[in-house]
């Protein structure tokens, strides 16, 4: 696996290495041992799927704060959609500042989000799926969220919105979150 930091530290982007030859490819998409070497979270408590039938889904941006706070190892297995984090630690330098990147079934990116991080993505393709690993089980009363079009944030999302729910264009923005 292939670790590529991001412009918001401790967020990585993760790349497969395959192993090729005339059957396909072989390529682990998750090792213990390779994140723990890394410096990067190794529990997983729960993995979870979004499948997305719309082009212009938006989900997010969510978090769960301390003591539920929740690493996410993200990758998007069918379609595409462009995965965006915001980075919530108040001592950070990026603090404030978000970070996107394309995640697709063809290029087989991942994304490491680290604690404390607002997560959201919006699909590139119509019948997206995609599957996340999660270092803490998810607690309601610790989830908290931030208007997807916060100003303070001022994520350039590369479609129109075409589908959001009600929960999503509900939340405050961050300042009053």
């Amino acid at each position: 696996m292939k670790f590529s930091p991001t412009p918001l530290e401790g967020a990585c982007v993760v790349d497969i290495e395959k192993i090729e030859d005339s059957r396909g490819f072989f390529a682990r998409g998750w090792c213990e041992n390779e994140f723990r070497s890394a410096g990067l979270p190794t529990r997983i408590a729960q993995a979870n799927l979004s499948f997305n039938t719309t082009k212009g889904t938006l989900r997010g941006m969510h978090w769960q704060n301390p003591p539920h706070a929740e690493a996410k190892l993200v990758r998007c297995t069918k379609g595409a959609i462009f995965d965006v984090i915001v980075d919530l630690r108040p001592n950070s330098v990026t603090y404030r500042k978000w970070f996107g990147v394309e995640l697709s079934a063809d290029n087989r990116r991942m994304l490491l989000v680290p604690e404390n991080f607002a997560h959201g993505f919006q699909t590139l393709t119509a019948d997206s799926e995609i599957f996340y690993q999660v270092s803490e089980f998810y607690a309601p009363k610790f989830e908290m969220g931030a208007r997807f079009d916060d100003p303070e944030f001022s994520i350039e999302w590369p479609l129109e919105i075409t589908e959001i729910s009600d929960k999503d264009a509900s939340w405050p923005n961050f300042q009053k979150a």
